[in-house]
């Protein structure tokens, strides 16, 4: 189920951003306003994420499955009541604390099953997503270009919401197919009988997440524009970027999965590092195709980074507190979601687009520095069965 879960929320986002330039036209809203409006996510689910994990640490699938479901009606309200800029902003409040809520639990529950199976369910969990992204992203276009509906790739994402939030909810009543804290039914263990968990490792999981996700919505971000008006791409063609960028980063997440469980390190370190060299790649690319292969390259590299750390958060965190733990993790991580693309922008007003890569790439060394000494002391998420 976590494989499932995961592709519902990578079609919603792939199905969002698709679908943001109908839903601009739709609210009769600038590029500025809508850039306003899109804060708002960030300022829903900054709050609701800590919750989320309570909320899974006491009702494990029942939780999660709960937060699937209200992601999709999240979806449905923005398509069809985002009419102009206020009505848009408060829905995408709503969105950012569902997905928020939702991004927690499903990674709860990934880990979960991770340590239950000794298997790398959460980087293959997470390349769902990537591949899941991928899919609606061109589902949405082909909609839209038959003149569908804005609400109509939210339609069939929450039909698939609902589906896998209704299989969630059904397995907590299934002996045997609980995972272990989060898939239980009734409440967790009484508060007492919960060991604690140490603050100061989550956050240093959270700052390398961070990072992490800094360097990677960054790419996701600002290739189209880089490579359209820096190296003079073809419309088309710039806006396949962030389309290749996603797929190029599924692919590795599948091929990495069982070494990024083993050797986590490793992974993080080799990874920022390549992420470091294929921006720097497109920083002094002088055309489009060298342009792409620095994008590939980044987007190999950054592929690993996150969910390797969440692979070594499912080694230590316990059951019994795995959702709290979670949120703090993510919680964390998503600040640098939210700061990459600004910290691009803010680069790219002062050296331009050229020079906010290369800071791209700094953060991206950076993170190869620090991993090493970060994770020592943090234990190892366990070696994962040679047939996973």
């Amino acid at each position: 189920m976590a494989f499932a879960s995961f592709a519902v929320f990578g079609a919603f986002w792939g199905a969002w951003g698709a679908s943001i330039p109908a839903i601009r036209e739709q609210a009769g809203v600038t590029d500025g306003q809508l850039g306003v409006a899109l804060l708002f996510v960030g300022a829903g689910a900054l709050p609701a994420m800590p919750l989320s994990g309570r909320a899974v640490d006491r009702w494990g699938l029942r939780a999660t499955a709960a937060l699937l479901a209200l992601l999709g009606g999240a979806g449905l309200l923005v398509a069809g009541a985002g009419r102009d800029l206020v009505s848009l902003a408060l829905a995408l409040a709503l969105l950012g604390a569902s997905s928020g809520a939702a991004d927690v639990a499903i990674n709860t529950a990934a880990g979960s099953a991770q340590r239950a199976s000794d298997r790398p369910v959460v980087t293959r969990a997470h390349a769902t997503f990537s591949a899941a992204v991928v899919a609606a992203s061109l589902l949405t276009g082909a909609l839209l270009g038959l003149d569908a509906p804005v609400v109509m790739p939210f339609v069939v994402v929450a039909g698939a919401a609902a589906a896998v939030a209704t299989a969630l909810a059904a397995a907590t009543g299934r002996v045997g197919t609980a995972t272990p804290g989060v898939a239980r039914a009734g409440a967790a263990p009484p508060r007492r009988t919960r060991p604690a968990v140490p603050l100061a490792p989550l956050l240093v999981l959270g700052g390398l997440g961070a990072l992490a996700f800094a360097v990677e919505n960054a790419h996701q971000s600002w290739s189209a524009l880089y490579l359209q008006d820096e190296l003079g791409a073809r419309p088309a063609v710039a806006a396949a970027g962030p389309a290749v960028f996603a797929a190029v980063v599924a692919v590795t997440r599948f091929a990495s999965a069982r070494l990024a469980a083993r050797r986590p390190v490793a992974v993080i370190v080799a990874g920022s590092a390549l992420a470091a060299a294929g921006t720097t790649i497109v920083a002094g690319a002088g055309g489009v195709l060298a342009g792409l292969a620095g994008l590939v390259l980044a987007a190999t590299g950054i592929a690993a980074l996150f969910p390797t750390l969440m692979s070594v958060l499912a080694a230590r965190a316990p059951d019994e507190r795995r959702g709290s733990a979670t949120s703090v993790v993510t919680t964390v991580a998503y600040l640098g979601f939210i700061a990459g693309p600004v910290y691009v922008g803010t680069w790219a007003g002062a050296v331009g687009l050229p020079g906010a890569m290369l800071a791209v790439a700094g953060l991206a060394a950076g993170l190869a520095l620090l991993a090493g000494t970060a994770l020592r002391g943090i234990s190892p998420p366990a070696r994962c069965r040679s047939e996973a």
